[in-house]
């Protein structure tokens, strides 16, 4: 979850004087170890070969401070940022993305929602909800291997017009789904805590067609993260506010199953099948994401689990990890890589490396 800078005026004034403090250290607790080097990691893909993570930083809300992508090397823990915006020599190429887009990201690069997919001529593309300077899904090339990455830009999609964006699932014919959290005027004022009246829905966009679909059946209060089915029928879609994860075909608009789940965020597929989701703390008001906003160092204390969930069935299988403070909180996706769990937050310097043991409760 993020919140653009209007928004988070609203929360600021809000908050009170004093709040929580953040989490300042960086020590390990129980089977989960935090790695203090990000600036709100707020998603993870894996690269191929699993020994690699692609992580999207959220500089800030302000424009004068750029996020970012960054390589994590899962041996080593080194830590490379890869792309901060700002290439006047980056040239978009033809069926990536809206030919109107001309010009790469500019200094104020901002992402938010990441995916990667094998695209169906082989290459691996990146895509990444980007708000610093434009509102758009930035198309970046992923080349490398093992270790050894790097991203070019080769295009852009502007966003609809007057839609603040949230996440992103990609497909192989250069097609993607996109959500929209809030119209970005007139704002969502979050003094009050989470909305609960319909503030967006989810997109369809066609690279044959070079255009938006809203998918009927999407409207929700929050409509936060998004995956979709291996062959882009069906989505999955977090509506933050309405604490529930729906599965929507996207030809019909038709609700094929809903699961309760509190204050859902990021969503990502587990190895065997199960969708993963970030879950923060149920009672959460605006005074409480204030809080978590203004921190300048450490990490936020919001109480969040990872829970597993059986895309067949809609159904909740267990609860993967839960924190309730230290060594992180506030944590917006949890992404598993062989028998290890890496969750990101919107807001922190760090993300969290949990040991998942054998007789975890969701195991299959």
């Amino acid at each position: 979850m993020q919140f653009r800078p209007i928004l988070l005026l609203c929360l600021l004034a809000a908050a009170p004087a004093l709040v929580a403090e953040p989490i300042s250290d960086c020590e390990a607790k129980g089977n989960a170890r935090p790695i203090c080097s990000f600036t709100n990691p707020e998603d993870i893909v894996s690269l191929p070969g699993d020994q690699a993570l692609l992580i999207g930083e959220y500089g800030a809300s302000a424009e004068d401070h750029s996020g970012g992508l960054v390589i994590f090397e899962l041996d080593s823990e080194a830590r490379r940022t890869i792309y901060r915006g700002g290439d006047d020599n980056a040239v978009a190429e033809a069926g990536w993305g809206d030919p109107s887009c001309t010009s790469a990201p500019s200094k104020h690069f901002n992402s938010h929602g990441i995916d990667l997919v094998r695209r169906d001529d082989g290459r691996l593309q990146l895509l990444v909800v980007q708000h610093g300077g434009r509102e758009a899904i930035e198309l970046f090339e992923v080349l490398g291997s093992g270790t050894d990455w790097r991203v070019e830009w080769r295009g852009c999609v502007p966003a609809p017009s007057n839609a603040s964006l949230n996440d992103v699932a990609a497909l192989p014919n250069g097609d993607f789904y996109t959500t929209q959290m809030t119209p970005l005027d007139p704002p969502v004022d979050l003094t009050q805590g989470l909305p609960t009246h319909i503030t967006g829905h989810a997109y369809a966009w066609s690279q044959a067609d070079v255009a938006f679909r809203k998918i009927p059946g999407s409207e929700g209060s929050m409509p936060n993260g998004i995956a979709t089915s291996s062959d882009g029928g069906f989505i999955y879609m977090n509506a933050t506010s309405e604490n529930s994860m729906r599965k929507v075909e996207v030809a019909t608009g038709r609700e094929l199953g809903r699961v309760e789940v509190d204050t859902p965020d990021n969503l990502s597929w587990a190895p065997d099948g199960r969708l993963l989701v970030a879950s923060l703390d149920a009672d959460l008001t605006g005074a409480d994401f204030a809080a978590c906003v203004s921190i300048t160092h450490g990490a936020c204390r919001i109480p969040f689990k990872i829970v597993a969930i059986d895309p067949d069935s809609m159904t909740i299988l267990g609860t993967v990890y839960e924190s309730k403070g230290a060594p992180m909180g506030a944590g917006t996706v949890g992404l598993q890589v062989g028998r290890e769990l890496f969750i990101g937050s919107f807001k922190g310097d760090r993300i969290l490396r949990v040991a998942l043991k054998e007789n975890d409760e969701t195991s299959r």
